[in-house]
């Protein structure tokens, strides 16, 4: 459940096109191979940044609800130190917008993956239709697993997307060079480690431009801060009963190891494919199509993109039936199992939402509406990412004075 509503469809996305991407625009200049480089930058923007987001939310929701005893709302994690009503909606307030932002940006690009699939696997043909039908489908499934609740369809649903994603995993890791697979994890991740704090303030070398930041790193940030709240509060939930060092170390570290053997996998070996090609002529170059083009030079390419296709499908469903869940939550009165008809509401409004996002984006083919949908996102997210810093201080002060001198 963790990953699946953290990024599942994310990395499926990206899989192959942002390594490539990464190794033929270097982000600065380096020593290293552009493949390590490739991969270390990619590491970096799928790493300890996105999970600590999750993470941090999470441990300070998980003590206000489950320590303090709070209702299931941001301003919860405040409201001992504002007392103004006024402010403390405005807090909740700014989180649902940002959260409804994220939610509709990730399931436009979403169906637009799974449409670009659809096109390559049956050679074209499906256009908006097919792609609003597909959001249709999507939010209609999420809703009845939200419906459901988290042990009766988010949980199931979650582990299915887990077993089939680790299996293909494991095909594309069999199937291709091994050893050059671990080699590149092994460096690209101690160099990650070594390189993480300069990349991280973009200090010296390390600068990789405005333009370069505000297109991704910024952009992913965004992301990550406007899927935080129902995240980490999800996270929150399911961790119940756990340290805040058990939940910490399982979300921080675990996730972050898993990603980057994923990326390690895909990104090496579709970097063994471009030399194999002699010339690369933007194979992978397309976000939506690019991890089903890189199938098609495997065994059992059509069974594999049929997998990917209902992947992305289940991890659709289960980011949006626990963002919808949260949401529930944070307007019924912070209940910790809100009304069915608040599911419903959300579900559908986030669905609309998402229908708008495509239809202009089709009405306007000269304006690129997911960039315009990623600058948003970053404007969105900014008083956010303000308010967390602030909700960190304040936790770490209360932990601290309640922590006894001889504690370990």
């Amino acid at each position: 459940m963790l990953y699946s509503a953290g990024m599942g469809a994310g990395i499926l996305l990206r899989a192959v096109q942002e390594p490539i991407f990464m190794q033929q625009n270097p982000p600065y200049a380096s020593g290293l191979e552009p493949e390590i480089l490739a991969l270390e930058f990619t590491f970096y923007q799928w790493g300890f940044t996105a999970w600590a987001f999750y993470g941090l939310f999470a441990m300070v929701m998980g003590y206000a609800l489950f320590v303090r005893k709070k209702k299931v709302r941001v301003s919860a994690t405040i409201e001992d130190t504002i007392s103004n009503k006024v402010a403390r909606k405005g807090i909740d307030i700014t989180t649902i917008i940002t959260t409804v932002f994220g939610l509709i940006a990730a399931l436009g690009l979403g169906v637009a993956q799974i449409n670009g699939g659809l096109n390559h696997v049956f050679g074209g043909g499906f256009g908006l239709a097919v792609t609003l039908s597909l959001a249709v489908l999507i939010s209609a499934i999420a809703f009845y697993s939200a419906w459901q609740g988290v042990d009766k369809g988010i949980k199931i649903i979650s582990k299915i997307n887990i077993l089939v994603t680790f299996l293909l995993l494991l095909f594309i890791f069999f199937t291709s060079d091994m050893i050059a697979i671990g080699r590149a994890f092994g460096i690209a991740t101690s160099n990650y480690l070594v390189d993480f704090i300069p990349m991280s303030l973009a200090l010296g070398n390390y600068n990789p431009g405005i333009e370069f930041l505000t297109d991704w790193t910024f952009y992913y940030w965004a992301f990550w801060l406007a899927w935080a709240p129902f995240t980490g509060i999800f996270i929150a939930r399911i961790s119940k009963g756990r340290t805040l060092r058990q939940l910490l170390f399982g979300v921080l570290i675990l996730p972050s190891l898993g990603t980057f053997f994923w990326f390690s996998v895909f990104g090496t070996s579709a970097f063994q494919l471009i030399e194999s090609f002699g010339t690369y002529n933007d194979e992978f170059g397309n976000v939506f199509s690019s991890l089903f083009v890189f199938f098609s030079h495997y065994p059992l390419a059509t069974l594999l993109n049929v997998v990917t296709l209902f992947l992305l499908i289940g991890f659709l469903v289960t980011s949006l039936d626990s963002a919808v869940f949260v949401l529930s939550m944070f307007t019924d009165k912070g209940k910790k199992e809100p009304s069915k008809k608040h599911r419903l509401i959300w579900s559908v409004f986030i669905l609309l939402g998402t229908m708008a996002l495509l239809l202009l984006g089709n009405a306007k083919p000269d304006i690129d509406i997911l960039t315009a949908v990623q600058k948003l996102l970053i404007i969105t997210s900014l008083p956010f990412a303000f308010f967390m810093v602030f909700m960190a201080i304040l936790f770490i002060l209360e932990v601290s004075k309640k922590r006894k001198p001889t504690d370990p």
